[in-house]
């Protein structure tokens, strides 16, 4: 075989550069998969859709939402993981996969190693809610009640070292208080306990907690966000109850597969963030609880960084372990 002579070779590498740049700014040119770590419906799925459908429009082709629940969202992410790195499969990650870094010893993938961060689409803070038979109207008299009765209060969680339960745990910690864990199977079913009494308390996520609040069947104490949450302004924050500092939301943003080029990327930073911004989405989303955020891939991947060192010291501290 002739060898090939340099001005060959460089008029082959150019060319291939041109094919790569060519293929990079008609992305995309068929659909986007678009794995949601959830069954069909509830609210990771709602904001799927909704801001999916509408990154579409700007991306001009259609996200195909593909539900891979179970294993607290490592089956979906495992998926996206080892997807090819080109923008055309996505993951709506959010703090489970945070939580799991930490959760378990051995964890098939690394949020930071193996995912680009798009965008950070919004933002859902729990809100501690009481059993009606509870005697406590405020995070300091749920406190001082705790305190007058140790080991004697439990709280449901959906689950162990899921947010519900490790939200408490950070409650716990920093209120120097001991409150019995009662773990389910599902956020379903620790939600009933407590609505019949049988457990006190749960950190519900906010739009799955207030119509339990508002029909009077729970009593609503404190949200977790650092500001009062747009969808229920008459509940003060945790951290303005008594422990400044206090945040727990669970978030959810566009992940892609590492390696996926930079300008693709952009291209779906820009349609997600234009998305969850317009006002059409911005009133649905908020109008279910949702804090619309819309954020850089540097931004995001930032906080990832921080999440993961947060949760990682409760995780320790709860001493939850998932095999």
């Amino acid at each position: 075989m002739k060898r090939m002579t340099p001005l060959l070779l460089a008029a082959l590498f150019g060319s291939g550069c041109l094919l790569h740049a060519t293929g990079a700014q008609s992305y995309p040119t068929r659909p986007i998969r678009f794995i949601v770590p959830t069954p069909p419906g509830g609210g990771t799925d709602t904001l799927a859709r909704i801001a999916g459908a509408k990154a579409s429009e700007t991306l001009g082709v259609q996200l195909v939402i593909d539900n891979r629940g179970g294993a607290g969202g490592n089956i979906a992410a495992k998926v996206v993981a080892d997807s090819t790195p080109d923008g055309y499969t996505l993951l709506l990650g959010n703090l489970a996969n945070v939580i799991s870094m930490s959760l378990y010893p051995k964890l098939d993938y690394n949020l930071l190693r193996d995912f680009a961060a798009v965008s950070e689409l919004a933002s859902v803070p729990f809100i501690l809610a009481v059993s009606t038979s509870v005697p406590a109207q405020s995070l300091s008299e749920l406190i001082a009640l705790a305190k007058a009765k140790p080991g004697q209060l439990s709280y449901a969680s959906s689950g162990n070292g899921q947010p519900s339960h490790l939200a408490m745990e950070l409650l716990k910690s920093m209120a120097g208080v001991d409150i019995k864990h009662i773990p389910y199977k599902g956020a379903g079913p620790a939600a009933l306990d407590v609505i019949s009494g049988q457990v006190q308390m749960y950190f519900f996520a906010l739009p799955a907690g207030l119509p339990h609040i508002r029909s009077n069947k729970l009593k609503g104490i404190a949200v977790a966000s650092n500001t009062r949450a747009a969808a229920a302004l008459e509940f003060p924050t945790i951290a303005e109850s008594g422990l400044p500092g206090f945040e727990a939301m669970t978030w959810y943003g566009v992940l892609a597969p590492a390696g996926t080029p930079g300008d693709v990327v952009r291209k779906l930073h820009a349609a997600f963030s234009k998305a969850v911004v317009a006002p059409d989405v911005r009133r649905r989303l908020t109008d279910q609880g949702f804090d619309v955020i819309g954020n850089t891939p540097a931004e995001f991947r930032a906080y990832i960084e921080t999440e993961i060192a947060k949760w990682g010291k409760i995780v320790k501290v709860s001493g939850a372990r998932v095999d």
